[in-house]
This record gives structure tokens, C-alpha cells and sequence, in this order.
């Protein structure tokens, strides 16, 4: 697939970030206090940078687990089809679950894999999106929390990709292409 080209211009800051973690940490703590342990469900790939750094700030017992939902593949717009590509490897009947996502956009991936997850009767299950664009929004839902609100802009980095690169960049960018 030959790409056009492009440019990144920074649109949140490796420091941001950072920042907005340490407190959605904080705010996550005070929701699982008292937890026996956390299970973590990272959104790959996208979700693996943040959830990384969630996690270290995460003061309870926790046990990680990811699972893949494909909706875009190397396309910059959503196909608006859900397919889980990986499923996760132990049971989460009865166990408190936080959703890590990297963003929501449409929200047919938060709404569909959230739909999966009740489905196998968690204690709680709540959301958390590192980006959020609002106004693309095709379903009516919101994470339980968000880092960042952002314009209907085509972002990378922070472990976001556009055909599988940028996905290194220690901030998210805003994609220019050029040609």
C-alpha cells in the first residue's frame, strides 16, 4: 500500500499525558478501593502504551489482560464492523474489569466489546479512553473516563497508529498529509 505523505504535528504532550494519567489513576483507585483485584482488559493494539503506564499508577492488585477488536485495519475511517481477533485469556464472572481503550471515535468497538464483556457477568465493569471524539460519535455512549476530548482530527502515536507506524511516538499527533 503506497501512503501519501504526511506529517505529525504534536497536539498533546508526552508531559500531558503523563499528568492526565497520574489523576485518572487517582479517580480509578478511589472506584476499585477495597478491590480484591483488578482486572485490566487492554484494547489492542492501540490501548498497550497507556495501559502500560495506567497500570504502574494503579495502587490495587491487579491482573492484566488484553483483548483485539478490529474496525479500522489500515483504513483511516471506522468499517463501522466489529470483529474480535484476540479474546481473553481467563474469566472475568464475578470480577471487577476496568476497559482501557485509545480512543473512541463512531463507538461501535467501545459499544460492542463493552456488550461482550457484561455478557460474561463481571461485579463491575467500567471504561476508560485515553481520547475521545465526541463528535464522530454514532452510538450513544461515553467511557466512564476520558483523558483527553479531541477534534475530529486523524491522530497517531502513544501506540495509535496509521498503518501500523507512529505507533512509538511518545505524544499523540495530529496526521497532515502533504500531498
Amino acid at each position: 500500500m503506497t501512503q501519501r505523505p504526511y506529517v505529525i504535528d504534536e497536539m498533546i504532550s508526552a508531559k500531558a499525558i503523563a499528568a492526565r494519567i497520574e489523576a485518572l489513576s487517582r479517580e480509578i483507585h478511589d472506584e476499585f478501593d477495597g478491590t480484591d483485584k483488578l482486572i485490566v482488559v487492554g484494547l489492542l493494539r492501540g490501548s498497550f502504551v497507556f495501559i502500560a503506564d495506567l497500570v504502574r499508577e494503579l495502587d490495587l492488585p491487579i491482573e492484566v489482560d488484553f483483548l483485539e477488536a478490529s474496525s479500522y485495519g489500515d483504513a483511516q475511517q471506522s468499517s463501522r464492523e466489529v470483529r474480535i481477533l484476540k479474546d481473553l485469556r481467563n474469566a472475568i464472572g464475578g470480577r471487577d474489569v476496568l476497559l482501557v481503550e485509545d480512543i473512541v471515535d463512531t463507538g461501535h468497538t467501545l459499544t460492542h466489546v463493552l456488550a461482550l464483556l457484561r455478557s460474561r457477568k463481571p461485579a463491575r465493569l467500567k471504561s476508560i479512553a485515553l481520547l475521545d471524539k465526541p463528535s464522530r460519535r454514532e452510538v450513544d455512549l461515553r467511557a466512564d473516563w476520558i483523558g483527553f476530548e479531541i477534534p475530529d482530527e486523524f491522530v497517531v502515536g502513544y501506540g495509535i497508529d496509521f498503518a501500523q507506524r507512529n505507533r512509538n511516538l511518545p505524544f499523540i499527533g495530529k496526521v497532515r498529509f502533504t500531498a
